[in-house]
């Protein structure tokens, strides 16, 4: 874009307002009345919303435990543990198999949810959607009673979800119209995860049960009881401030920076026409 053509713009925009401020004297007093209302009437609503959430906060219990697997057949590499509480992580390793083994884990009583990628820093998934169309996309966890995977090496560990409901961290969050309800429903919550479950470990090596001999299995699993329920508040004054920033912001883009272009188009126009006067003159 030319300069010519950037000023004719700038005089344009500059002849525009002179023309509405000559017919209207109060339009920038109304125009920044008006920003100045909407600023204080959206900080109120940010505020009032603020103080009033009608969200809760609950906080479970995060523990990992240990599994002590018991042997199923002795001398065979089969396990089984029972557990009661609300899960959300399972995870089974092995060590000191026979290389190219497959590892099977079995839920007796609910299904659960794997994927290769689970646990692992950089890969994506999505477990909560395991007919999802975007499984070509995007890697989906099989939802199942049991999974397997490939001992490569002999050793591996096979992640797994139970819960897709409860926090992973001990921390989520529900809507409630009291704080009375909102402990009932994080109760529910956690008492609908518990389930009755025996988890069934087995290696299988050319589709035979491999020889318990100089493998180590482990397992744990993180288990959720709930230790309290709070209201949901955000530092009113900071979230004030941060609405009123991004108001002030806004205000500026809508009014400020149009006002800056008007005022430099009217300096270079009494610029240009103080240069016209002094060569007349000469």
């Amino acid at each position: 874009m030319s300069s010519s053509t950037s000023i004719e713009k700038y005089n344009t925009f500059a002849i525009v307002m002179k023309r509405s401020l000559s017919k209207n004297p109060n339009m920038l007093r109304t125009m920044v009345g008006t920003g100045m209302t909407l600023i204080l009437l959206l900080s109120y609503a940010v505020y009032s919303n603020t103080v009033n959430s009608e969200y809760y906060q609950y906080t479970t219990t995060n523990n990992s435990e240990e599994m002590e697997l018991r042997v199923e057949n002795e001398g065979l590499a089969e396990w089984f543990y029972t557990t009661n509480d609300a899960i959300t992580w399972v995870n089974f390793s092995i060590d000191g198999a026979a290389p190219g083994s497959v590892l099977i884990v079995e839920a007796e009583g609910s299904n659960w949810s794997h994927s290769p990628n689970l646990g692992l820093d950089g890969e994506s998934y999505i477990c909560n959607e395991p007919d999802s169309d975007y499984s070509t996309i995007i890697e989906t966890c099989l939802y199942s009673r049991t999974h397997s995977m490939e001992l490569i090496n002999g050793s591996g560990i096979l992640r797994g979800r139970v819960s897709l409901e409860l926090p992973i961290k001990g921390k989520g969050f529900l809507e409630s119209s009291d704080s009375e309800t909102a402990e009932n429903k994080s109760k529910a919550l956690i008492d609908s995860a518990k389930k009755v479950i025996t988890w069934k470990i087995i290696i299988e090596e050319s589709g035979e049960t491999s020889s318990s001999a100089g493998i180590i299995a482990g397992a744990e699993y993180s288990s959720h009881d709930l230790v309290d329920v709070k209201k949901f508040k955000l530092d009113p004054f900071q979230e004030t401030v941060y609405s009123f920033s991004a108001l002030i912001g806004c205000f500026f883009l809508v009014l400020v920076i149009p006002m800056m272009i008007y005022f430099s188009a009217r300096y270079k126009e009494n610029l240009n026409e103080s240069k016209r006067n002094a060569s007349e003159e000469e």
